[in-house]
């Protein structure tokens, strides 16, 4: 029997607002589907919650026996201010502030995204799906929405047209938004806005001749809208349905509503099986924004450089952090709780460097039915929606019997040798390849290496900003650290350590 019989998974759908028994469409083949960044400036750590779930969602389906293929895409074009598919282009913006090509952006911040899922141990997905590399199929997939009557297009911009789609579907049902109280309670739009209804959203906008990224389309040239690319390429790599579609709760409305409403509008099927959202992250209780200076990057908490924080914190005790609270609830971040999860994550680090280092001398003990009723709660409460903060619970417990092991308060040979390698095997298992903490010190020169490539970029950054203070200080204090910079001519900097 494998591992997913034997643990049946359940989900909370957000779709059915219920926990469901989780039923893939093709078992043991598993379709996973996240919504990755946008690459027009640095992930934040409110990114980083979300990206770290629905790691743990793969983590454990693949340890439990199922084959997923998880898509995540990166996001390089067509994504506008205005959610509804109006306002400015964030990556062109960025770009102009930062006077380099909207690709040039694209590649710094995609690199800088994979160097903070590195350090921080998010697996790399199946396939990393570009909106840029996929034009053709997003032209494809407006195609069909056109041809089936759910479309119009208005100046070389296509709309989807919600009010036709609600005369057969429902939409709104994700969210739980009343559109139909929305359209009512909206004025009629004036003959500036190219629109029918205020709800309408753009999957093919057109931009003006200085827009750099634009391709051509039977419509003229343009980029494709936000929602549409999510659509178009968790089709082409997971099929028309597939099992699961994870992002932040903030992407239920409109972005998920506008994917399911498309995909049913191009094949007139529900795409999706189970909606997961991985809920906000606050910051003193209070909802983090950059108006309100609670925003953190990544990077700040490694450096400890944001004002707001008493210290630096490594990434296993902020990967730990977040791993304490289950993925669908809010999770208040400050200093007191970063310090409390530093604490229980040593405590567990120093139980896995212990258990690694011991060994059963042989022989038949007594078959200690506590330690499997441990292993087999681990797996009860991980199949249980992936409660990593129950699972936690109980890898307290088995680092606990792990201390008095160590102790001598039990002693090995007490034990049954079979008990004790299921026992071992299940903590290092559930620690490393499950939650993906690492033991503490054994991060090893990627980390490292990623930390300080990071603080290089900073650096970059600064001198060409012209703040040739903190450039410099930032080159002192990494010599202090025994990290010396090298500038090469071509303007990169390498590193050594002494």
């Amino acid at each position: 029997m494998s591992l997913f019989e034997k643990y049946p998974v359940s989900i909370t759908n957000s779709l059915s607002g219920k926990k469901e028994l989780f039923t893939p469409l093709k078992s043991p083949f598993v379709g996973l589907y996240s919504c990755g960044p946008t690459v027009y400036n640095e992930v934040h750590l409110g990114n980083l919650r979300t990206f770290t779930a629905f790691d743990v969602v793969y983590r454990y389906l693949t340890h439990i026996g199922y084959k997923v293929r998880y898509v995540r895409n990166i996001t390089d074009a067509g994504h506008l201010t205005n959610d509804a598919g109006e306002g400015v282009d964030r990556i062109e913006e960025s770009a102009k502030l930062e006077q380099l090509e909207p690709m040039e952006i694209v590649q710094k911040y995609t690199f800088s995204f994979h160097d903070v899922c590195r350090i921080f141990n998010i697996l790399p997905p199946s396939i990393e799906p570009t909106a840029t590399g996929h034009i053709v199929e997003q032209i494809e997939m407006v195609k069909k929405i056109l041809a089936n009557g759910y479309a119009y297009e208005v100046n070389g911009s296509v709309y989807f047209d919600v009010r036709k789609f609600m005369e057969k579907y429902k939409y709104g049902e994700l969210s739980g938004r009343n559109i139909d109280e929305l359209l009512e309670g909206t004025r009629e739009l004036d003959r500036q806005d190219e629109k029918r209804h205020s709800v309408d959203f753009a999957i093919w906008k057109a931009v003006s001749p200085n827009h750099i990224q634009r391709w051509p389309s039977p419509w003229g040239e343009g980029i494709p809208g936000w929602h549409l690319e999510c659509s178009a390429m968790g089709t082409k790599y997971l099929g028309e349905q597939f099992d699961i579609h994870g992002g932040g709760m903030d992407l239920k409305f409109p972005h998920h509503e506008c994917e399911i409403a498309q995909s049913i509008g191009a094949y007139g099927k529900t795409p999706v099986r189970y909606w997961m959202h991985a809920n906000m992250l606050t910051v003193n209780g209070e909802k983090m924004s950059k108006s309100k200076g609670n925003s953190f990057l990544p990077r700040e908490l490694f450096t400890g450089s944001h004002p707001l924080l008493s210290k630096a914190y490594s990434p296993m005790a902020v990967r730990f952090f977040m791993l304490q609270s289950h993925y669908s609830s809010t999770l208040d971040f400050s200093n007191e709780a970063l310090q409390a999860a530093e604490k229980g994550y040593k405590k567990l680090s120093n139980a896995l460097s212990t258990i690694k280092k011991l060994e059963h001398p042989g022989g038949s003990g007594n078959q200690d039915e506590e330690l499997l009723k441990l292993i087999d709660e681990a797996y009860r409460n991980m199949s249980d929606d992936f409660n990593t903060a129950k699972t936690l619970a109980v890898l307290f417990e088995m680092s606990a019997r792990i201390n008095d092991m160590k102790s001598g308060n039990v002693k090995l040979t007490d034990l049954d040798a079979d008990t004790f390698n299921k026992f071992k095997s299940a903590y290092i298992t559930f620690m490393e390849d499950v939650l993906g903490l690492q033991e503490e010190g054994s991060q090893n020169l990627d980390v490292l290496d990623g930390v300080i490539r990071v603080m290089i970029d900073l650096r970059k950054k600064a001198r060409t900003d012209r703040n040739y203070a903190l450039s410099d200080k930032i080159r002192d204090d990494l010599k202090a650290l025994g990290v010396q910079l090298m500038d090469g001519k071509d303007g990169e900097i390498s590193y050594t350590i002494e």
